[in-house]
């Protein structure tokens, strides 16, 4: 199906259940951000605080390793190399435990350093505290979820970590409140019953991932009988997952950093940027939904010598994403009380909230774009120039708003400059792509017909 089938049923018929699955991550997410709300704005703030932390430990888990390891698996099973993906299946969960306790080590040691920097004091800084030890204490069952899902998705199967993921966070519902507020018996914890809750449906989904990976349903057969790591399956892994970290990396220093830009117009200005923002990175997981399939497809194509079928595919998926994110942000910048309200009703965090969208929603397109090359760059394995575009943002962001505030230009001039690197985001990846970032030296955008005669025809 991914080397021969028609890309656009394909993609659509193997995203749809992945979609399913980010929804249902992100609706995670979301749903322990409504019950934290009600615990009034200095909670949310915390969580705010806290987000762009507990993102970058997911974009690198699922997103930058996560997408290593799905290459690395999809190349291997392309190639006809089946011992090969088995055993990248190990590498891949030494991988994931080495990264998880990096994570708890700097969280818990660094976590008051950080998120004071950031703008928080008092209420705020201590929920934050509460929530980010929590959260970071358990970051290994958080790696592993991931891992596992990583790795059954790089075989093209997109559903089983869709329905695990949707029966998950149909437990999270009732779970989260009963922590937070407590019922009869159950005391209530406040916003460390929300990160209780949040581990425990990363443990439960772990133990159901790896049931079935470990089935005679799986297409892979890994085992831990006769283990011989290998140097050379680390790096098929590392080469693809460590660039895309810096990558995941400059995106959420974006974010951290303008949240202390932010904090400097006060408590509420964090409550409303993080929880606006929060709309941005739901749109992580919708891509990943879409670029999933798409790095599998890629990365398969890619391992068996069909590289105009993995370009062909790559720009179908741009077009799909681009629409899709560009949908969301117009209707965020058209109605963002409607997906503000949903949270805190503070009319200072609504005011900022809704700048933000008002501002950075209209380019969510070119965001959307930039992350599905991305990850199809990622299927290529060739990750260059996506980290060049990300570290292009990054600057564009991080120095653009801090000038738009010596300048006096207030919190809109600083979202001004988050609009301004999204689309250079976007313009960056399609334009290296387009010029033949996968087979050399980047040129002016040709063709797929002189892109592959350059890469297989005589040299001049």
């Amino acid at each position: 199906m991914l080397l021969e089938a028609p890309i656009a049923p394909t993609l659509l018929r193997l995203a749809w259940p992945n979609v399913l699955v980010m929804l249902a991550q992100a609706g995670v997410g979301l749903i322990e951000t409504y019950f934290v709300g009600k615990l009034g704005t200095d909670a949310l703030a915390g969580m705010a605080l806290v987000f762009p932390a507990v993102m970058l430990m997911q974009m690198t888990s699922a997103g930058a390793m996560g997408g290593g390891i799905a290459s690395a698996i999809a190349r291997a099973l392309g190639a006809r190399r089946r011992g090969d993906a088995d055993a990248l299946v190990l590498h891949a969960l030494v991988i994931s435990a080495v990264f998880s306790l990096v994570f708890t080590v700097a969280a818990l040691g660094g976590g008051r350093w950080l998120y004071s920097r950031m703008g928080g004091t008092g209420g705020a800084l201590e929920a934050a505290l509460v929530y980010s030890n929590w959260v970071f204490a358990g970051a290994w069952v958080v790696w592993l979820f991931n891992t596992l899902s990583a790795v059954i998705r790089g075989t093209g199967n997109m559903a089983v970590p869709a329905w695990v993921t949707v029966l998950g966070a149909l437990v999270l519902v009732p779970l989260s409140p009963l922590l937070i507020f407590g019922w009869g018996p159950v005391p209530g914890l406040g916003i460390a019953g929300g990160a209780i809750a949040l581990m425990a449906y990363y443990l439960l989904g772990s133990v159901a991932l790896a049931a079935y990976l470990w089935s005679p349903r799986s297409l892979l057969r890994p085992s831990l009988a006769h283990i011989r790591f290998r140097w050379a399956l680390f790096w098929d892994i590392l080469r693809v997952g460590l660039v895309g970290t810096v990558s995941t990396l400059a995106t959420n220093l974006a974010i951290g950093v303008t949240t202390a830009l932010v904090g400097g117009f006060g408590t509420a200005a964090i409550a409303g940027y993080g929880t606006a923002s929060r709309l941005e990175y739901l749109l992580v997981p919708l891509v990943f939904g879409l670029g999933a399939p798409l790095l599998a497809m890629v990365g398969t194509c890619m391992g068996a010598g069909q590289h105009e079928r993995a370009l062909r595919a790559t720009w179908v998926g741009a077009a799909m994403a681009f629409a899709m994110a560009e949908a969301i942000g117009l209707w965020a910048a058209l109605f963002p009380h409607a997906w503000l309200s949903l949270f805190d009703t503070d009319p200072a965090m609504l005011e900022a909230g809704a700048t933000y969208l008002r501002t950075v929603g209209p380019v969510y397109g070119f965001f959307g774009l930039g992350l599905v090359l991305y990850f199809a760059s990622q299927g290529a394995g060739r990750l260059a120039w996506p980290v060049v575009g990300n570290l292009a943002r990054l600057c564009v962001a991080v120095a653009g708003g801090w000038l738009a505030l010596r300048a006096g230009g207030g919190i809109a001039a600083v979202f001004a400059a988050q609009a301004a690197a999204l689309v250079l985001y976007g313009f960056v990846n399609a334009w290296a792509i387009a010029g033949g970032a996968w087979f050399g030296r980047v040129g002016w955008p040709r063709s797929t017909a002189s892109l592959l005669l350059r890469l297989s025809g005589p040299k001049v």
